[in-house]
């Protein structure tokens, strides 16, 4: 969202099935899910543990892997792109073309270059950040950022059709349409394919949407936090965000205010558990909030950040309003048989920054890559076994640092706000922007110098007992 200072083989026989009508949508009952005896934990448990289906051979395939990416944001697009770029037969499922998800839109440097996006796409160029606390003191970021540096501030609606645009022009075929139902073949080691049913609004009539079918090998679910392709394997829960978010049209004078700036303000009144924000876009800021642990007063929430903020927003006209789910951890179980999840269907979004477009984009990259090349770019499908201990695996050695170290700062400083009195006051140290900046931009747990990091733990425990005595203090008045 944003950014924070952190079997045996059988051969296929018979002619390939394509799409076809139906008089009815399929049932939502299918057979009982394929289940791993053991879970592959981001944390700790080794992706080794697998089911003893997953143990199987890969079969050869007779004709090209088919593959499903359920979901067509930057996951499922850059999944399709590498699949399709190796000539695998790719179906791109998207419910909503022109989906404008609640995200403050923020990507890192990085991103711009390894995935080739282009300037156009980029509504702002954010070098300064304004970190504000509960008291409303302000901790100035940026200074420490080269010239070329820059958080880029998208539209998701822009980035998305242009990621999943591009995956068409490569060979992906699109498909606008809600998958409703995924029928799991009795034996995932064999050539029986998977069955996804959905219903197909691009041949919608007024009795309303056409119920069909498609047969495929493999199944990718880039289908978000609510994820229809989770459960359909069982993937298991996690705790979840609420992100809320307005985008308000200011007038230019204010606009201007926002130039090359974002504002992040932390404290109770706007969350409990998480940030509000004010990130500029090409005519408008999106404002916006996410709680996890009292998502049910989250306009409470989206309100405080107005009265916040309300002096720049001062004549700004409501322009769209929207909310959404955000996963807050991966999920248990990210492939079963012949299924695997990216993006935040898979629970790759961080805590304490809530960021989850990088993420997104490179684990579906990732899981493309290691589909293509594990089947022979489309000779033979891989099994469980395979995608965990090549995606998966891979995923986990190099983000675990960045999750871990993100998921340690919200539980130090996200508390109360106290804690988040000291956050502020920390961000204002030279090392500490220096440091948060570096390994946001470039996706990498960055340490400079161990004894700036001693000096540093020093100065947190300072800054966090200054607040409480603080507050101590302020309550015995």
């Amino acid at each position: 969202m944003a950014f924070v200072a952190g079997c045996t083989a059988v051969p296929r026989v018979g002619q390939r099935r394509s799409v076809r009508s139906t008089a009815a949508v399929r049932p939502a009952a299918m057979a009982a899910p394929v289940t791993s005896s053991g879970r592959a934990s981001f944390f700790g448990t080794s992706v080794s543990q697998t089911s003893p289906a997953s143990k199987a051979q890969s079969p050869v395939l007779s004709m090209k892997l088919r593959v499903a990416v359920v979901g067509g944001g930057p996951a499922g697009s850059c999944c399709a792109e590498e699949l399709a770029k190796a000539g695998i037969d790719v179906h791109l499922f998207e419910r909503k073309m022109d989906n404008a998800k609640p995200c403050g839109g923020a990507i890192p440097l990085c991103m711009v270059d390894e995935f080739s996006l282009p300037e156009e796409i980029i509504d702002r160029k954010v070098r300064k950040m304004a970190m504000i606390s509960p008291s409303n003191k302000v901790s100035q970021i940026g200074a420490t950022l080269k010239p070329h540096e820059y958080i880029g501030m998208t539209r998701r609606e822009i980035l998305d059709g242009y990621l999943r645009d591009r995956a068409i022009s490569l060979g992906a075929t699109p498909i606008n349409g809600l998958v409703t139902d995924i029928k799991i073949p009795s034996d995932v080691n064999s050539s029986e394919p998977y069955v996804i049913s959905y219903s197909d609004y691009a041949e919608s009539t007024k009795g309303g949407a056409q119920g069909k079918t498609l047969e495929v090998d493999y199944i990718i679910g880039a289908d978000g936090a609510n994820s229809r392709v989770a459960k359909a394997i069982d993937a298991g829960d996690y705790q979840y965000a609420i992100a809320f978010q307005e985008r308000i049209k200011l007038p230019a004078a204010q606009m201007e205010y926002y130039e090359e700036l974002a504002e992040m303000y932390v404290g109770d009144d706007v969350s409990p558990d998480f940030y509000a924000w004010v990130f500029p876009k090409y005519d408008h800021v999106g404002v916006g909030t996410g709680t996890v642990i009292d998502r049910p007063s989250i306009k409470k929430y989206q309100q405080a950040i107005r009265t916040r903020a309300a002096d720049k927003l001062a004549g700004g006209k409501i322009i769209k309003i929207e909310a959404h789910p955000i996963p807050e951890h991966p999920r248990p179980r990210r492939c079963v048989g012949r299924v695997s999840l990216i993006g935040d269907a898979a629970g790759y979004v961080t805590k304490a920054s809530g960021e989850g477009i990088y993420f997104a984009a490179k684990s579906g990259r990732m899981a493309g890559e290691a589909l293509v090349a594990l089947s022979n770019k489309g000779q033979r499908t891989p099994t469980e076994a395979d995608i965990k201990n090549s995606y998966i695996k891979d995923f986990d050695r190099k983000y675990w640092a960045t999750y871990k170290a993100l998921d340690i700062l919200q539980s130090v400083f996200y508390k109360n706000d106290k804690t988040k009195e000291s956050f502020v006051e920390l961000c204002d140290d030279e090392y500490v922007q220096r440091v948060t900046f570096d390994s946001y931009l470039y996706k990498t747990v960055t340490t400079v110098n161990p004894v700036e990091d001693v000096k540093l733990l020093f100065r947190t425990v300072g800054s966090l007992v200054k607040q409480t005595v603080k507050a101590n203090a302020a309550n015995t008045v």
